[in-house]
């Protein structure tokens, strides 16, 4: 039997990788901050007669990102899926930078980090798959947000390149609007936004799984993003601009 390791596994998208890829017989490890939250999604997802692990983790402080990684490097997992991060609401000018900096190590490093300590392995077996969450955000000017899941999207991308051939697929999901804990979690208000706009986590999550086991490097779930990501990959770059100035929700787009 297989084994999954998901980051951010107690909420939103992460949880609902965790619950279908349960569901479909793998083994399950999960990676959050609140050891309360991840024994009761263990306890949920052990119904599911797999095993199940949790790692308590920070991934903004270096010694428990490293936990993580050494577990990835001494264990066979098959599916990594870097899902975790949170948005910052502020102008970069004037804001925490210390903040900035937390997001930065949360949505590029650990998920560059982790990646490397999964991939040796996957490549020498010949199988598996990570899933990069990114977001629709990377195709925009979204403040320090967006710049880091362009970081993510063009990552996943090169990777899917570089590991043609060997049997490891590496996907950057890029969801829009989910209803998820994000933005609550951000303190953005977000009441205006049409219902349209809103995607489901378990959306984002089966198109995410479809995509991956068909080697697409991206993967955007719902015609309404599929729309847009196209449209802001090939406007003009002022109009791009112009875009990213209006949105909605403070600095974050997506999650």
């Amino acid at each position: 039997m297989s084994t999954a390791l998901i980051t951010g596994a107690t909420s939103g998208i992460g949880l609902a990788f965790a619950r279908t890829l349960a569901r479909r017989g793998h083994d399950i490890v999960l990676v959050a901050r609140d050891r309360e939250r991840l024994d009761l999604v263990a306890s949920e997802l052990r119904g599911n007669r797999v095993s199940v692990e949790v790692l308590a983790a920070d991934l903004t402080d270096r010694v428990q990102l490293g936990s993580v990684e050494d577990y990835l490097r001494t264990h066979p997992v098959e599916i990594l899926v870097n899902n975790a991060g949170f948005g910052v609401p502020q102008r970069f000018s004037s804001g925490d930078l210390d903040a900035e900096q937390q997001m930065l190590d949360v949505l590029v490093t650990a998920v560059m980090r982790l990646t490397h300590a999964a991939l040796p392995g996957m490549v020498a077996r010949a199988s598996g798959a990570v899933l990069n969450v990114s977001s629709v955000a990377s195709w925009i000017t979204g403040g320090t947000y967006s710049a880091s899941k362009a970081w993510v999207t063009v990552f996943s991308e090169s990777l899917a390149i570089e590991l043609a051939g060997t049997g490891v697929h590496v996907t950057a999901v890029c969801p829009g609007f989910t209803h998820t804990e994000f933005h609550q979690r951000a303190s953005m208000e977000m009441d205006a936004l049409p219902e349209w706009m809103w995607l489901d986590p378990q959306e984002v999550v089966d198109r995410a799984l479809a995509d991956v086991r068909k080697g697409r490097p991206v993967s955007v779930a719902g015609p309404q993003y599929k729309v847009l990501s196209l449209a802001a990959q090939y406007l003009p770059r002022p109009l791009v601009r112009t875009i990213g100035s209006r949105r909605p929700g403070g600095q974050s787009r997506a999650r």
